[in-house]
């Protein structure tokens, strides 16, 4: 009994791995047929196609294709046509059928959904960067972050930094402590990247007191006393104008308000906080 052979090309305005697996899984129901499947992605071009097509004409393979580019599309048609090769269109159809749904035309981009997955696994290395470099874990961080967070305890440093991580940047954030002399990768750094946050001290005054119940601690506690909280915002208010960064008043804003005053200063250069 004679084997016989199956040619199939699969061609690819990205990697093509959706059209070689749909290839794979046809070919698997022909017991005794041999199917040699050709790959050959990132077809943006006429040219390109062109000497695809030859290849394939020689060969008198199947093409199935995703190619999301009109024009690409109905060149291969109409060559395949010449040719007297199958086709097999395996998005045409569907982007077809949704456009009709919806009214709305597709927007025809190339290897959109691997660029989808490089914004999701950006935003993931984002997150966990935000999370080792919280609260000056390792100053390190200061280095490679976007955008770096100063200010003094409770002034939402770290829900900021997850805020802006989830828009896929990396945010360091360290804290302001008179005690304690800020880490000299924070005056290494252009300003630019560095952000100061402030709140009125009444409203840290309340806050900290929040806290302290929270942790079963007295009211009393230095942490929350007026006097220490206004000697602690002067103090970061010296080291900001030493770094020369912009200042954010966060009193009465939500962190979606101010993570969207740091995109504003970080993308459009507003130096005026």
């Amino acid at each position: 009994m004679t084997t016989q052979t199956s040619v199939i090309y699969v061609i690819s305005d990205a990697l093509g791995e959706t059209a070689e697996f749909v290839s794979r899984a046809a070919a698997a129901q022909f017991i005794g047929v041999k199917t040699r499947i050709r790959r050959v992605p990132y077809v943006r071009d006429q040219t390109h196609l062109e000497d695809i097509m030859e290849e394939a004409a020689a060969e008198q393979a199947i093409l199935v294709y995703t190619l999301v580019l009109k024009d690409l599309r109905e060149y291969l048609e109409s060559k395949a046509l010449e040719k007297g090769l199958k086709t097999v269109d395996i998005l045409g159809p569907l982007i077809g059928a949704l456009s009709s749904q919806t009214g709305m035309d597709p927007t025809h981009t190339p290897n959109i959904i691997h660029r989808l997955d490089e914004q999701y696994f950006r935003k993931v290395e984002a997150i966990e960067f935000a999370v080792k470099y919280d609260d000056g874990k390792d100053p390190r961080g200061v280095l490679f972050a976007d955008v770096v967070l100063i200010g003094v305890s409770r002034t939402s440093k770290t829900p900021l930094s997850m805020y802006l991580a989830h828009k896929g940047l990396k945010a360091a954030n360290i804290p302001l402590v008179p005690e304690v002399d800020p880490p000299e990768e924070l005056f290494s750094i252009s300003p630019r990247k560095v952000i100061g946050l402030t709140l009125r001290p009444e409203l840290l005054n309340q806050i900290r007191t929040e806290r302290l119940k929270t942790l079963g601690l007295g009211a009393t506690a230095d942490y929350a006393n007026l006097d220490r909280i206004m000697r602690e915002l002067e103090y970061a208010r010296g080291i900001m104008k030493r770094i020369g960064c912009p200042i954010i008043d966060a009193t009465g804003k939500a962190v979606e308000e101010t993570a969207s005053i740091v995109l504003e200063i970080l993308f459009k250069g507003d130096r005026n906080g």
